[in-house]
């Protein structure tokens, strides 16, 4: 019999717990599984809650209610979840949704010893708003993604218009500067060609030298505004080769200072050991003149032209903003004493037909030109400049280990026109019958034979057919679906080492590989005079 001190504290232990058990902010319950008619352990009945039960599962009075009287669409999925806690002593943790009542519920459940009272206790909260507090977060966050998105599209659309508005009025400007150049020239030639019609109509001979030299000399510059604008576009039709560029520089200064004038100084700087680069040595020399014309037209008063040349090494952070890749590059450096420019002017000095020398005075081409022949070269062009303190243009183009070639120095044309003939068999494959029928005429006086074809597969059957052929001189953009390289190619396959002369308008991508074109093989660009033409025939004929 129990003595009354432990009835006493029975007593007040049950009253801490029922305290306990009623103030839980959470809602508590014991289960306790029975054998129903669907099985063992198939059905429990509740034989405790505290208040907080009804305020989070929304279901009042639930002590001595089973299961399966309560919810019977769910009561599967409940046995299923506290039988496997009642039978592995495992507690668990998960969260679901009442649908009786359609709360949310976190709970967690454990098994009340020993097992044999088959009892499992219940702890759970209602987190329903907490969960429409996420979906609404969740709903709000998507569409806020989803006008931003929006809202980044139009920006890009705007951006797109900006960017195509920009282009069309390069485009308007580019076009307009060709336009008025070309005019120009134009004019010089038609007007110089009907005089000396008139002339020929009249049967008079006197001045006729005079309209030829004045057409000629409108279309020589013509032929350099064309070359200007491929180089700007990058499409020029480049004859790169291993070059020693300190020695193609110093031997460019006596040239460059009678070109500048006696009241600049023109100084040469530089390592004679200076890396070689692999560059078109023609080209290079006419982007350093251009240069150099630039700096003398921002000293009208006298100064002092430095063109060094030197050894450069850019690393990754080095490159990456100059848009090439890392490495060794050999720098070309042209500093002048002039004027300088101002930061808006010089953001704009490699644009196309941006100048500001007065109308008339040039085309605007010459520093688009140079950054154009830089970046086709593999290297870059950039502009340091300030206001009255002069001006530094550099050139970096990627060096080259291998030994160089001798910059060529051209022969006037004069010299070039009076020399000696060019004998041999050529295959000319040109589809431009004018083009053909110059060519051919200016190869037949020079003492050439002459086979002509008008596109790469009748060029091809011809050297089958014809085992005399000593040089093949071809255009690079033919119909019919060869090429000009790729009859040089098949060519060669036939005839290894045939000499071949490209003849391009336009530097097609095909041209030439990695820069450089086999040996045997070189490029003249078109408009060409016929006594360059006969030059290179000449040398690729051992003559």
């Amino acid at each position: 019999m129990a003595q009354p001190d432990e009835i006493r504290r029975l007593r007040e232990s049950e009253a801490r717990y029922r305290t306990l058990f009623d103030s839980m902010d959470e809602g508590f319950c014991i289960i306790e599984f029975f054998d129903g008619p669907h099985g063992p352990l198939s059905d429990y009945i509740h034989i405790e809650a505290n208040p907080a039960y009804a305020r989070h599962a929304g279901i009042p009075d639930v002590v001595g209610q089973k299961l399966r009287e309560m919810v019977p669409d769910e009561a599967d999925g409940w046995v299923a979840l506290y039988g496997e806690v009642l039978r592995t002593g495992e507690p668990i943790r998960f969260e679901r949704e009442l649908v009786a009542t359609g709360r949310h519920l976190e709970l967690s459940a454990f098994r009340i010893e020993p097992p044999q009272l088959r009892q499992v206790a219940v702890l759970f909260q209602d987190v329903t708003a907490k969960r429409k507090a996420e979906a609404g977060l969740k709903q709000l966050n998507e569409t806020l993604e989803s006008r931003i998105a929006q809202a980044s599209a139009e920006l890009r659309e705007k951006e797109e218009a900006l960017r195509h508005s920009q282009k069309m009025e390069a485009v308007g400007q580019l076009t307009g500067g060709i336009a008025h150049d070309f005019n120009n020239l134009l004019t010089g030639i038609i007007g110089s060609l009907d005089l000396l019609q008139v002339r020929l109509q009249q049967g008079r001979t006197d001045g006729l030298a005079g309209y030829v030299t004045a057409a000629r000399n409108s279309a020589q510059r013509a032929a350099s505004l064309t070359h200007r604008l491929l180089a700007f576009s990058r499409r020029q039709a480049l004859d790169a080769r291993p070059t020693d560029v300190h020695k193609l520089v110093a031997g460019l200064q006596e040239l460059v200072s009678r070109t500048v004038g006696p009241h600049i100084e023109v100084v040469v700087q530089g390592p004679a050991d200076a890396w070689h680069a692999l560059v078109d040595p023609y080209q290079l020399e006419n982007a350093l003149l251009n240069l150099c014309i630039n700096a003398r037209d921002a000293m009208p008063h006298g100064g002092r032209i430095v063109i060094a040349v030197g050894n450069e090494v850019l690393d990754d952070d080095a490159a990456r903003p100059l848009e090439v890749e890392h490495g060794e590059y050999l720098a070309i450096r042209v500093t002048d004493t002039g004027a300088g420019m101002s930061p808006e002017v010089a953001a704009r000095a490699f644009d196309p037909f941006f100048t500001t020398k007065p109308i008339g005075s040039g085309t605007g081409l010459g520093l688009s030109m140079v950054y154009g022949f830089a970046r086709q070269s593999g290297g870059h062009a950039g502009i340091e400049t300030r206001q009255g303190a002069g001006t530094t243009v550099t050139l970096l183009l990627p060096r080259h280990s291998a030994a160089a070639a001798e910059p060529l120095q051209a022969a006037p044309a004069e010299v070039r026109a009076t020399a000696g003939p060019a004998e041999g068999t050529v295959l000319l494959v040109d589809d431009e019958p004018t083009v053909r029928m110059l060519t051919i005429e200016a190869l037949r006086e020079s003492g050439c034979k002459v086979i002509e074809a008008a596109d790469g597969a009748a060029g091809l059957r011809l050297l089958q057919a014809e085992p005399g052929i000593q040089l093949l001189v071809t255009d690079v953009g033919l119909p019919g679906g060869m090429n000009g390289r790729q009859l040089a190619d098949a060519a060669r396959e036939r005839r290894p080492g045939l000499p071949v002369i490209f003849t391009t308008g336009y530097a097609e991508h095909m041209v030439t590989a990695n820069g450089q074109l086999p040996q045997g093989m070189q490029v003249l660009s078109k408009p060409f005079e016929l006594s360059d033409l006969l030059t290179r025939v000449r040398e690729a004929l051992g003559r």
